[in-house]
């Protein structure tokens, strides 16, 4: 099976709602597709959204570093000569992570394909099943509040609240939230890196001392301020989940060996794709600190590669995979079955993508 082609495309996906966050507000999905084709007729699948927020990966730098850097790379290979493969796309450019994972998954898609397995077996997964909270975009309490309840009524009982935008409004917010949902609903935050170290810790204990019952605190400091995420989560009645301040496996390391967060949260698109974010999830079981699995705003190709690392590593205790849930339509044919907070994931060799509605699909290459 060697490697003939390497296409790209575009989708654009609406969003039920607004996504709104500390660092940005977007109405749409509108992500880079990746397809990587076959002498023998197999299409591996892949896609990167740009968040140049966070990752810095816009869509012109995700089609140029595949275009320019990755493509040639892997073309004309085998896909049997597969962890070669892997680290090729890793070592060929600096940074670009969106656009290496992206690679990446569609090359897992591929030798699954290969050897007939799904990609999650491959792994060694036994989890056919997973159960993702819901992302509540911030606002105003009331409209938090309003948003929250319809996720419940949704059948959510986890609630990711994102928080940040103007700080003093923070407590305020989850109150409302709290005393809308009940006791027995979930409630993590999300400050995508809104706080000062010492904000955070004042914050996060008020939230806690007036029974919000958080169950987790998500990235509260700039991401390279690991000694402020150590501060935090030494002081913090919440505990830390470190997210931006992960973007590899060194990360990750250093993290784990200072003790600055609770636990880790895996996002291929930060950490370069499956074949990095493995060795995220072996460090944080040397270490015995959980993970959580988690996505940007993407559709459901680059998601259903996350669900398969999930349904195969039980570090992984917590999934954060509610992108292709929180899109007002599905273009992608295959994958794993989004239903509201359950996940399927699918049997089908590779990644079990068949396609994409050529709606939602531009080509580019």
């Amino acid at each position: 099976m060697k490697i003939t082609n390497v296409r790209l495309g575009r989708i654009s996906v609406p969003l039920r709602t607004p996504f709104k966050t500390a660092l940005r507000s977007v109405s749409s999905a509108e992500d880079v597709i990746v397809e990587i084709h076959t002498d023998c007729g197999a299409v591996g699948y892949g896609e990167a959204p740009p968040t140049g927020a966070i990752t810095g990966d816009t869509t012109g730098a995700i089609l140029g570093a595949i275009q320019d850097h990755i493509a040639k790379t892997i073309l004309g290979r085998d896909v049997d000569e597969f962890e070669p493969l892997l680290q090729s796309v890793q070592k060929c450019i600096v940074g670009n992570s969106s656009a290496k994972a992206a690679v990446d998954m569609a090359l897992w898609d591929l030798y699954g394909q290969l050897y007939k397995l799904p990609v999650y077996k491959l792994l060694g997964g036994g989890r056919k099943q997973i159960v993702t909270d819901i992302t509540i975009s911030v606002n105003d309490p009331d409209t938090m509040a309003a948003d929250a309840r319809k996720a419940v009524a949704r059948g959510y009982d986890c609630l990711k609240m994102k928080v940040g935008v103007n700080p003093e409004l923070d407590v305020a917010r989850l109150a409302a939230v709290r005393d809308a949902v009940g006791k027995d609903i979930v409630i993590r935050i999300d400050a995508n890196q809104a706080w000062t170290p010492k904000q955070a810790v004042k914050l996060l204990n008020r939230m806690q001392e007036q029974g919000l019952d958080i169950e987790l605190v998500e990235q509260p400091v700039a991401a390279h301020d690991f000694a402020g995420l150590k501060y935090v989560t030494e002081r913090s009645y919440v505990p830390v989940l470190a997210d931006e301040a992960v973007f590899s496996p060194e990360n990750a390391m250093t993290i784990l060996q200072m003790g600055a967060a609770d636990l880790i949260n895996i996002k291929l698109m930060k950490c370069g794709g499956i074949y990095n974010a493995l060795k995220i999830a072996s460090a944080a079981q040397v270490f015995g600190v959980e993970c959580m699995i988690g996505c940007m705003l993407e559709a459901k190709i680059s998601v259903n590669a996350a669900v398969h690392l999930a349904c195969a590593k039980n570090i992984i205790t917590r999934v954060d995979l509610d992108g292709p849930v929180l899109c007002s339509e599905d273009p992608i044919l295959g994958g794993a079955v989004f239903d509201e907070k359950h996940i399927t994931v699918s049997d089908a060799p590779g990644l079990g993508i068949r396609g994409i509605d050529p709606a939602y699909l531009t080509y580019l290459s």
